[in-house]
């Protein structure tokens, strides 16, 4: 599979895998330009901001501003279609959520937006692709576990991805991908309200470097 190291926002067109989300929950707007930009430079190239964060939408804008072109900025815990509307009207490009709401999903993709609808069964798998998702978040990722996403990989369509979120570390990430995984949600281990710029960094190099050492071992998205 052709990979690119960096490329950690999908490229949908190509079959790029979504690569790793920086989860910020919490985000001060007023830190939003600095930690875009620390995650950025590190090798982050998909941001999230969850709508219960302090002024969520405002901070998409700000780092939908100051991100070149290739970072991917969306919005997370995104429950209802007024919600999806907000949000890309503040320039996401992408609708994360922890559930499974088809009005949801067949919104988000109406605008031109990829989903990640969160599941936790093969049951609500199936329905949010039938609505049109490409991704779904394994959430929590426990929950289904390196055993469970084999079996759904065997199952599902081969060009639909999953991303575990919850618990993902440098450690972890290799057994996901051998298991199916093209990507991962990364919050609290990565960032947390009031952490120094310095030691995001450290982490995000330290995902980065794990995840590049897991790529070649990526399934293909036909």
């Amino acid at each position: 599979m052709e990979s690119a190291p960096h490329a950690h926002g999908r490229d949908e067109r190509a079959g790029r895998p979504t690569g790793l989300v920086a989860i910020l929950r919490g985000l001060p707007t007023e830190d939003a330009a600095e930690v875009g930009r620390t995650l950025y430079d590190a090798g982050f190239r998909t941001l999230e901001v969850p709508l219960n964060s302090p002024e969520p939408l405002a901070s998409i804008r700000v780092l939908r501003s100051v991100l070149p072109s290739d970072a991917t900025v969306g919005a997370g815990t995104v429950l209802t279609v007024t919600d999806v509307h907000a949000a890309h009207e503040a320039g996401s490009q992408i609708i994360v959520s922890p559930n499974t709401n088809t009005d949801v999903i067949r919104t988000t993709r109406s605008l031109g937006m990829l989903s990640y609808p969160g599941v936790a069964t093969a049951s609500e798998a199936f329905a949010a692709v039938e609505a049109g998702a490409l991704a779904v978040k394994l959430f929590p990722s426990g929950q289904v576990g390196t055993g469970g996403l084999r079996a759904w990989t065997a199952v599902m369509p081969r060009e639909i991805e999953f991303i575990p979120v919850g618990g993902i570390d440098t450690d972890s990430i290799g057994e996901w991908v051998r298991a199916g995984a093209t990507g991962f949600g990364i919050g609290t281990s990565l960032y947390a309200p009031g952490r120094e710029l310095a030691q995001i960094r450290q982490v995000a190099r330290e995902l980065i470097q794990a995840w590049d050492g897991a790529a070649a071992q990526l399934r293909k998205l036909v």
